[in-house]
Parts: structure tokens; C-alpha cells; sequence
């Protein structure tokens, strides 16, 4: 109850609390190595195309559900199902030929190469397809695998 002194207008404020959902961090996920060139004889074989690879660590302590990511290098791209990579250093390889997918190893099932011998630029994409994270080469004598 509010009592009223000649000559003060009370007013009454209404307000509404609203407190934000706390901030989720990005996942620590980022690009570990690509093995851009696979040893050998480039002959689209099995083995020659698995032998091509890029590698995905996660260094936050949470495993990441990397269901809806994306890698591509901007013509192709490669759409993760159903996989959680693993925290405190889990590593996801994805090789580009075809085999069995497993924990560990992912199989983007093309029958010709996905990275540039003479240089070319991995993009990680999250579910809403923003980057994430980022690997490019250039040609580089003698090698045919980077730290990214």
C-alpha cells in the first residue's frame, strides 16, 4: 500500500529482470596437420587417396559432437554425421578415399584427390557455417605434410 503526500506524484516503475543465458565458448577445435601429398605414385588407388589426409585436435578438455561441421577447400566439402571427437587431444583424421568409418578415422569416399600438391586452403565450418578455423599451404620443396 502506498500512501500519497500532498504535492509528490508517485509513479510506479515496472521492470523486468532478464538475465542471459551464459556465453558458450567455441569448441577448441582446429586443424592438427594435413598430409596434402600422399607418398608415392599419385595413381587414385585406395590406398594413394587415404594416404591423403587432414587432421582435426581438439585441445579443450570437453569432447565436441562434430555432427553438421564442415571441411572443404572451396570446391569440395565434407559434412561430418554422426562423431565426437574427443577432448584433451582427441584427433580426427579424414582421409579422403573410401573405407570404414571409425572413432578415429572419417572417409570423405572421393575417388580423385581433395588437396593441391601446390598449395591450397582448409576451412572448418561450424553447424551454422561460420569459419572456425583455418589451414592453407604453399608449395613447399620436399614436403608433402604440413602443421597447421
Amino acid at each position: 500500500m502506498f500512501r500519497t503526500l500532498p504535492g509528490v506524484v508517485t509513479v510506479a516503475l515496472g521492470s523486468v529482470l532478464s538475465v542471459a543465458a551464459p556465453v558458450q565458448a567455441a569448441p577448441a577445435l582446429r586443424f592438427q596437420s594435413v598430409q596434402y601429398d600422399s607418398p608415392g605414385r599419385d595413381d587414385r588407388s585406395g590406398g594413394s587417396l587415404n594416404a591423403e589426409w587432414i587432421a582435426l585436435v581438439n585441445t579443450g578438455p570437453a569432447a565436441v559432437r562434430l555432427n553438421g561441421w564442415r571441411i572443404g577447400d572451396g570446391i569440395r566439402t565434407y559434412t561430418f554425421q554422426d562423431v565426437t571427437i574427443a577432448g584433451k587431444g582427441g584427433v580426427i583424421y579424414l582421409h579422403t578415399g573410401r573405407g570404414t568409418d571409425t572413432a578415429t578415422h572419417r572417409y570423405w569416399n572421393s575417388g580423385n584427390y581433395v588437396w593441391n600438391n601446390t598449395g591450397d586452403t582448409a576451412t572448418l565450418r561450424n553447424r551454422a557455417g561460420g569459419v572456425h578455423d583455418t589451414c592453407l599451404w604453399g608449395r613447399q620443396s620436399g614436403r608433402t605434410s604440413v602443421i597447421c
